[in-house]
């Protein structure tokens, strides 16, 4: 049995993730919470308050994930220009 708090935000962190379309990271920020405790609430205790819920965060996550090494090479990309114009 999860305490209240868990279960609200295991809800709250997964209703984020889908409206906003966000990362664990982002998410982590958000909540004020480990990037571990964020993929901890969705991909295992909010299983088991509301699978549906669980489902459709999960989704949103797998999508950030096989997006992630495009969103790298961006970042690094906007590094190396803005080292360039600094010079």
């Amino acid at each position: 049995m999860l305490k209240p708090y868990i279960e609200k935000r295991a809800v709250d962190v997964a209703k984020f993730i889908i409206s906003e379309k966000a990362t664990v990271r982002e998410s982590a920020r958000k909540f004020g919470i480990s990037k571990s405790t964020v993929h901890k609430d969705v991909t295992e205790r909010l299983i088991k308050i509301n699978p549906n819920l669980a489902m459709n965060a999960r989704k949103v996550l797998e999508v950030n994930k096989s997006e992630r090494h495009i969103r790298g090479g961006i970042a690094t990309k906007e590094k190396y220009l803005t080292n360039k114009i600094l010079k």
